[in-house]
């Protein structure tokens, strides 16, 4: 079973792809196929056909999975302890 260094509730940054530079949280994440879905990005369209004679199609969007090499952990802005490696930097 494979690991993804992204997990669901993480904010993440699209780097490739025609939502490039945009920031969103992941909804869900499918670890064997190295796939995670992330709330409004990569929205695919389909048409929805009307079930009751009163009512009419519509299009709906929903969000498609997105492979995690496309993504980026997005940076927390908050202050916090250095690192191991930033201490031994300087």
């Amino acid at each position: 079973m494979n690991t993804l260094h992204i997990k669901k509730g993480d904010t993440v940054k699209v780097i490739t792809g025609k939502d490039k530079g945009k920031t969103a949280k992941v909804i869900r994440a499918f670890p064997r196929q190295d796939k995670v879905i992330v709330e409004g990005l990569n929205l695919k369209s389909r048409r929805v056909r009307a079930r009751k004679s009163n009512e009419t199609g519509q299009t709906v969007k929903t969000a498609a999975p997105i492979h995690v090499s496309n993504l980026a952990l997005a940076e927390k802005k908050t202050k916090a302890k250095p690192t191991k490696k930033a201490v031994a930097k300087k």
